[in-house]
């Protein structure tokens, strides 16, 4: 280590947001930048810990001791190499990853204020690129061909690692381009698409084929590959049927989302096709990461007011939650830079019926709850707690999750990976899991 006893006297700090009066106007990316005198000085504060809990949080087994300390030092390849090592595109990750590796970190048991880890990961990626050190790679084919179906995070790891074997691997993708919900679901104030575009310009060189606007039956995959992967995510979103769903102004939130992302890559809609909150007002219903992408989104397209609801409790504030101590997960209330742009919260409210007038919303009525024990055992019951309100809205953004989706059986050739294998995840673990597919994928090949 470069300075072990960093940590002791150099506090925490994060890059931050550009201001709110400056960033709600644009969906460039809020997340600011340190300078790299900075970046290096809070790569220091790295312990390399005896038992890097950091490493066994990341579901790609990322080793932040070992890139922090080439980045305090100074040797922004080496980081990249080392982080490149068990992350493929760690530029996602840098801008939208919770960091699962900083809630584990020591340092945030014993001071709260945990080492930078997703900051200095961007940081590193974005030097690597800019100083040319992500090398195209030309590897040495062996004759088997992979087709991987989804180009989002879980395809593109599984393909990346398939092609650096020397599979040759097609991608196919329903989309007009690759990423999956990395570009149709996340929004452009945090990931610029542009990112997406450099890495995979990277992968078309080093020989992945990438085929677009082609929607695959899972039982009746293309001919010709010796092994396929299903990496299609979790198409369906969790709906809400109750009275009055078929208002004009109910949406699922990835109508929203999605749309918005391909405006701004040049696509146009007709004026009736546009799912736009200017000048509403917008209920949010889903507490989670995507409802909080729908509050930003609806900010930047000059809506009057936001609300969010959940049905579940409010989480418990501050850095530490006992039902689920370090180094796991802590489920504490998590505002995130959207929040912080204008958003009315709440919790422990149903939803019952969307109001309307001549086929279009105008309100929503809720009911506030209760969750009590279950006598017998298992989920809490849900009771009312006084009487039901209406909340005024003119748009309803559906964010309540996606739904686990069921596959035929296949053949011992076909692989299912990400979050079409095991539900709505995280990105990071959508990449772990792809990786560790691609690996099942050539040891099946190899006999």
């Amino acid at each position: 280590m470069g300075d072990p006893k960093a940590f002791l006297t150099i506090h925490r700090q994060e890059a931050g947001y550009r201001p709110i009066h400056d960033r709600i106007h644009d969906f460039g990316e809020v997340e600011q930048t340190l300078n790299s005198k900075d970046r290096r000085t809070q790569a220091s504060r790295c312990m390399d810990c005896g038992v890097p809990f950091c490493h066994w949080a990341c579901p790609l087994g990322n080793k932040p001791p070992e890139w922090n300390d080439a980045l305090y030092r100074g040797d922004y390849e080496l980081a990249y190499r080392l982080l490149n090592a068990t992350n493929p595109f760690p530029e996602f990750t840098g801008r939208i990853c919770p960091a699962l590796c900083e809630k584990a970190c020591v340092l945030n048991l014993t001071t709260h204020e945990p080492t930078t880890n997703r900051e200095d990961e961007a940081a590193i990626t974005e030097m690597a690129f800019q100083e040319n050190f992500v090398r195209v790679a030309q590897p040495q084919r062996n004759g088997k061909k992979v087709a991987v179906i989804g180009a989002g995070p879980a395809g593109l790891a599984a393909a990346n690692d398939l092609n650096l074997k020397g599979y040759e691997v097609t991608v196919f993708d329903k989309n007009e381009a690759p990423g999956g919900l990395l570009r149709y679901g996340i929004p452009n104030f945090k990931l610029n698409k542009a990112i997406i575009d450099r890495r995979i310009n990277v992968l078309v060189k080093e020989g992945i084929i990438f085929r677009f606007k082609e929607t695959i039956d899972e039982q009746a995959l293309p001919e010709g590959f010796d092994a396929y992967i299903i990496a299609t995510g979790t198409p369906t979103a969790r709906d809400l049927n109750i009275p009055g769903r078929d208002l004009k102004g109910v949406y699922l939130a990835l109508e929203m989302l999605s749309q918005q992302n391909r405006v701004l890559d040049g696509i146009e809609f007709k004026r009736d096709e546009l799912v736009n909150a200017k000048g509403k007002d917008v209920l949010v219903i889903g507490g989670g990461d995507t409802g909080s992408d729908c509050i930003g989104t609806a900010h930047r397209q000059g809506c009057r007011s936001v609300t969010q609801i959940e049905i579940m409790p409010k989480p418990v504030e501050g850095n530490v939650d006992p039902k689920n101590p370090w180094p796991n997960w802590p489920r504490t209330l998590k505002t995130t830079s959207s929040h912080e742009e204008g958003c009315t919260r709440r919790w422990n409210i149903n939803t019952l019926e969307f109001l309307g007038k001549d086929g279009k919303l105008t309100g929503v009525k809720v009911q506030e709850i209760d969750w009590q024990p279950n006598p017998d055992g298992g989920r809490p019951l849900m009771v009312e707690k006084g009487k039901p309100e209406i909340i005024k809205a003119e748009m309803v953004l559906l964010a309540m999750g996606f739904l686990k989706p069921d596959h035929p059986s296949f053949a011992p050739n076909v692989f299912v990976t990400g979050d079409a294998a095991s539900g709505a995840s995280l990105v990071v673990r959508a990449l772990a899991a792809g990786k560790k597919t691609a690996t099942e994928v050539d040891r099946f090949l190899k006999g």
